[in-house]
């Protein structure tokens, strides 16, 4: 994971960009989707699925192709671990939500966000988002980073710059969220995977 953080031109001076406030913050962005696409890259439907304990944020399958997401009524320790597809719905969820209210019509709302329901589904709709974010943030210049014209969610009359810079440290976080629970998961030896990874029998098949 260390690998990630080395720049693909490592000769490079930065010193041309020390008054870019779009760079720093694009690179920033970028080292956050690399850890997350690390994460996400060989995820499975049934990782997403599978609660990593008796109680936690989970998603619930309410009608053909439509996955809705709890919602915590508080923060606290006491909510459990949430699940993987729990974890992927809510960066479906801020993301397309500062997109919408940054450059969209701002009507999106949390309960018309799902799920997308499945893991390939996820990748594409993550991706989707990376795409349309970077994209906008890719033509701003420095004087529209600091007006607060676009800087409608998660929070209002602060420079845009600082929703840019909140979006990678939210990023940043959801990574870490996901990547624990599947590191979790690779030494769990009741998980198939797992046990292929360390040269264990599959429980399953030893019976």
């Amino acid at each position: 994971l260390y690998g990630l953080a080395q720049t693909d031109q490592p000769h490079v001076s930065w010193d041309i960009m020390s008054d870019d406030v779009r760079g720093f913050l694009l690179r920033q962005l970028d080292l956050a989707w690399k850890l997350l696409a690390y994460h996400l890259d060989d995820l499975t439907t049934a990782d997403c699925l599978r609660r990593p304990a008796g109680r936690g944020l989970h998603v619930e399958h309410v009608s053909a192709g439509e996955w809705r997401a709890d919602w915590p009524e508080h923060e606290g320790y006491a909510l459990g671990p949430s699940s993987l597809a729990w974890l992927t719905w809510h960066v479906c969820f801020w993301w397309a939500m500062v997109v919408d209210h940054s450059f969209g019509r701002g009507t999106l709302t949390r309960e018309t966000v799902l799920w997308p329901g499945g893991a390939d589904a996820v990748r594409h709709r993550i991706a989707q988002l990376h795409s349309q974010w970077r994209d906008r943030l890719a033509s701003m210049s420095d004087a529209e980073l600091t007006s607060t014209a676009r800087t409608q969610w998660p929070f209002t009359g602060r420079p845009f710059g600082d929703v840019v810079a909140w979006v990678n440290v939210e990023l940043t976080k959801s990574a870490a969220e996901i990547g624990y629970v599947r590191f979790l998961y690779g030494v769990d030896l009741g998980n198939p995977r797992a046990n292929e990874a360390l040269g264990a029998p599959d429980p399953e098949s030893a019976v």
